[in-house]
C-alpha cells in the first residue's frame, strides 16, 4: 500500500499543506488543523475529479495517508495535547525554548527537532504497549 506523506508548514501568513509525493494536492489555513483539513478535501477532490486512469499511480490503489509536520507547526497543533510543561519532561528541552520554537522566534536545530521526534516516538511506543 502506497503512502501520500503531506507536508504542513507555517509560513509567513498562514499553514501550508502539500503532498510531498504527488503533484496537485494543496491546503491552506488559518491554523495547521485547518491546513491538513484544506489538503485533505482537495486530496478527495483530485480522486473524484479524475477517470482511474488519469491519476497518479500513488492514488489509483489504496493508500495511506502520513502527515509531516515543522516543529512549529507540531508545536502549534498539538498544543491542547503537549503542554510545554510535559514536551520538557519528555524531551529535555526547556519550556521557554519550546515556545520560541511554537511561535517561530527559533528555529530549532536538526538537533533537536530529531530530540523531539524521538521522545515522541518513545511516547508513541510506551502508549501501544498499555493495557487496561
Amino acid at each position: 500500500m502506497e503512502t501520500v506523506k503531506i507536508i504542513i508548514e507555517k509560513s509567513a501568513d498562514y499553514y501550508d499543506a502539500y503532498a510531498e509525493n504527488c503533484d496537485g494536492i494543496y491546503g491552506a489555513g488559518q491554523t495547521a488543523e485547518d491546513a491538513k483539513q484544506d489538503a485533505l478535501k482537495g486530496l478527495k477532490l483530485f480522486v473524484n475529479s479524475r477517470s482511474k486512469e488519469q491519476l497518479p499511480e500513488i492514488l489509483q490503489g489504496d493508500f495511506d495517508i502520513a502527515f509531516k509536520y515543522d516543529t512549529q507547526s507540531f508545536l502549534n497543533y498539538y498544543n491542547k495535547v503537549f503542554s510545554y510543561v510535559a514536551l520538557e519532561r519528555l524531551t529535555g528541552i526547556n519550556q521557554k525554548l519550546l515556545h520560541h520554537y511554537s511561535t517561530g522566534l527559533k528555529k530549532p536545530r536538526t538537533i533537536q527537532r530529531k530530540k523531539i521526534e524521538t521522545a515522541l516516538h518513545n511516547l508513541g511506543r510506551e502508549l501501544t504497549a498499555v493495557e487496561l
